[in-house]
């Protein structure tokens, strides 16, 4: 399939009210995924769980994820991250990134609801973590072909089976 030019990149990403898949591993080893509200800012995903969450137990011990944002119609815009999350404010440092907060609530809610959640869970103790689109970590695009766009030989070449047109 096509990878995502830079300006699909960041349409994907700043659309209100999409969500990231966020994968972790429990204390036995047994996957998780987590939908979560997130917000780019520059060149990382970002997102913020409580602490009496499990996604935030599981990045304390091992901080490497999975995460996918994604579109359920076509063309069916994709962006796989592997790699590790970056504390950035650890819980009880929520002040000094509330308006982010506020902003990450926004693309979900109405502005002034945004607000009264913020506001109703400031006593809620949550954590700040990125996420690099890049290095070190490893991020993969795609999307199925385009009007306009040549349909053959879309897949990459492990998926044909040898022999095969």
């Amino acid at each position: 399939m096509p990878a995502l030019t830079d300006n699909e990149i960041d349409s994907l990403l700043s659309e209100p009210g999409r969500l990231v898949r966020i994968a972790t591993v429990d204390a036995d080893g047994a996957p998780r995924v987590v939908p979560l509200w997130f917000i780019r800012v520059g060149n990382e995903v970002m997102f913020t769980p409580r602490t009496a969450a499990i996604v935030y137990l599981n990045l304390l011990r091992d901080p490497r994820v999975g995460m996918s944002i994604d579109e359920e119609q076509p063309p069916y815009r994709k962006v796989t991250i592997q790699g590790v999350a970056r504390l950035v404010h650890p819980p009880g440092d929520d002040d000094a990134w509330r308006d982010l907060y506020r902003d990450i609530a926004g693309r979900y809610v109405p502005r002034e609801s945004a607000d009264a959640y913020v506001d109703g869970t400031a006593d809620q103790p949550r954590a700040l973590y990125s996420v690099a689109l890049g290095e070190p970590n490893r991020v993969m695009t795609w999307r199925m072909p385009i009007p306009g766009e040549n349909p053959v030989g879309i897949w990459a070449k492990r998926y044909y089976v040898p022999g095969t047109r």
